[in-house]
């Protein structure tokens, strides 16, 4: 007996096939369909015709139905991801959104704590805040753990000593003032004076760095004690005395080699660019367009003539220089001292028949340190003609030149008879502070004499009241005004003149 189907797989068998075909394979299996095997007959055949029709229908309809799915599938993914793109495209835009203020936070936060960009080709190793604390404390200067530090230590901001320090290629401000003097020797000299707020920073680098570090004791200008007279004392008496000038003295001295003297105290990289920067400047063009002004750097950064920092940098990084000049002397027989730009070598007895080595073992000392001599200020004086250094007379004793100094008399009695109106002296455009600057000078070396030269002027131009100058410091930004440094009581003795009017 067969196996009787549930209504269930009825349903099956009869959609797998057809109604009719399951009916006839039913009545096949009862035995109520009888047919030929060899022979079937229309009706079984077209019945069996129609299943396989109805079965090939179902399967392509199975198919149909997979393939439209496929297509809703596909069309549903397409939309998740385009929806799942959005939102992460949506969330990136808010990360990056996110991270561009919190880098804008700590760039604000970086402006007010340090300085990581002072310009082009300086700013390399602002990165660097570590100090040789051991070399600091030799030298007996300040510590500054970073640039903040600094700004604090000098009574500015740090926004102030930025702008100080930044090295601009073109600018519509100039920290400096600059005009032409007239040389003794002819020619013009370009002074660059600091304007006031940067002078203050310069004159606080001298007073707290590098007043702190003594020169050698062969250098005379412009160190605290020693003067024009101390630089022209061992050259008293001598068979010989030979003076060389440094041709572009200050200019030879860039902005590598000051961050170089700075490093070399035992100051980070940090500390040592930005006072490099400070007490360095390029030579600048002024150049006017749609009537505003704009300054060009034409050259690299070196050492302003007219910076109060500058004389006693110099003397700092002619160090080594001194000394291998000091050994060249002692070889040859010679005493040597030098004024700024001025060397002076002079020798008795035996010495005096090696100026010719001497000459050359200085020239190539001199190359090696990256100066030039003064082709037309190199003199050789022996004994019998005028010996002079700095302006003073050095034969057998100290003196003053009497042609000028006769000069400088009858100037004083021609303004006593018709007055000072169409005078000049010294090619000076300011008669009284010229005359008054030679009375200076005389006075360095003949007291006496220079004390009456002063009373005359006095009785002339009348006698000036000392008063102390406050300078008013520009209104760039208001609140980081700062005060002016105390200089310190010890000053070079030159004449009463700017210290660029002596060299």
């Amino acid at each position: 007996m067969s196996e009787r189907l549930t209504r269930q797989q009825i349903y099956d068998r009869i959609r797998e096939t057809s109604k009719d075909e399951f009916i006839l394979s039913e009545m096949k299996k009862l035995g109520f369909w009888k047919s030929d095997e060899t022979q079937p007959q229309v009706s079984e055949q077209l019945i069996q015709r129609e299943g396989e029709l109805h079965r090939e229908l179902n399967d392509l309809a199975h198919k149909q139905r997979r393939f439209e799915n496929q297509q809703a599938m596909i069309a549903e993914m397409r939309k998740s991801r385009m929806e799942a793109s959005k939102k992460k495209q949506l969330e990136t835009k808010q990360k990056n959104a996110q991270k561009r203020l919190e880098k804008a936070e700590k760039w604000k936060q970086q402006q007010q704590n340090t300085i990581v960009f002072l310009g082009e080709n300086v700013s390399g190793g602002l990165n660097d805040t570590e100090s040789d604390i051991e070399k600091l404390n030799r030298f007996g200067l300040p510590h500054f753990t970073d640039a903040l530090a600094l700004a604090q230590a000098m009574k500015i901001t740090l926004g102030r000593l930025r702008f100080l320090a930044y090295n601009r290629k073109v600018s519509t401000v100039s920290h400096y003032k600059r005009f032409y003097l007239a040389k003794k020797s002819g020619g013009k000299r370009l002074i660059s004076a600091p304007m006031p707020i940067l002078k203050n920073a310069q004159y606080w680098i001298l007073e707290h760095i590098l007043y702190k570090i003594s020169p050698t004791e062969s250098a005379h200008g412009f160190v605290p004690t020693r003067s024009i007279v101390s630089n022209a004392q061992p050259h008293v008496g001598k068979d010989v005395v030979i003076n060389i000038d440094l041709k572009d003295f200050f200019p030879s001295l860039d902005y590598k080699r000051v961050k170089g003297l700075f490093q070399s105290f035992g100051y980070s990289q940090q500390i040592a660019t930005i006072l490099a920067l400070i007490c360095t400047e390029p030579e600048v063009e002024q150049i006017a367009i749609d009537g505003k002004i704009y300054f060009a750097a034409t050259s690299e950064r070196r050492l302003p003539q007219g910076a109060p920092s500058s004389p006693a940098i110099t003397n700092l990084i002619c160090y080594g220089l001194d000394h291998r000049f000091v050994g060249i002397a002692q070889k040859f027989g010679f005493q040597y001292s030098r004024y700024a730009d001025d060397l002076t070598f002079s020798a008795k007895g035996d010495g005096k028949k090696l100026v010719g080595q001497l000459l050359w073992s200085v020239k190539q000392v001199i190359e090696d340190e990256g100066f030039t001599i003064h082709p037309d200020k190199l003199s050789v004086m022996r004994k019998g003609s005028q010996q002079k250094v700095t302006g003073i007379i050095v034969n057998d004793k100290m003196g003053v030149d009497r042609n000028e100094l006769r000069k400088f008399r009858a100037l004083i009695h021609q303004i006593g008879q018709t007055g000072i109106v169409g005078k000049t002296f010294r090619q000076g455009v300011d008669l009284e502070n010229s005359m008054r600057g030679y009375a200076e000078f005389i006075s360095m070396v003949k007291p006496e004499q220079g004390k009456q030269f002063k009373a005359q002027l006095d009785t002339i131009f009348g006698v000036k009241v000392k008063t102390t100058k406050k300078e008013i410091v520009p209104p760039i930004v208001p609140e980081n005004i700062v005060e002016k440094p105390i200089i310190p009581d010890t000053k070079p003795n030159d004449g009463g003149k700017d210290w660029w009017e002596v060299i």
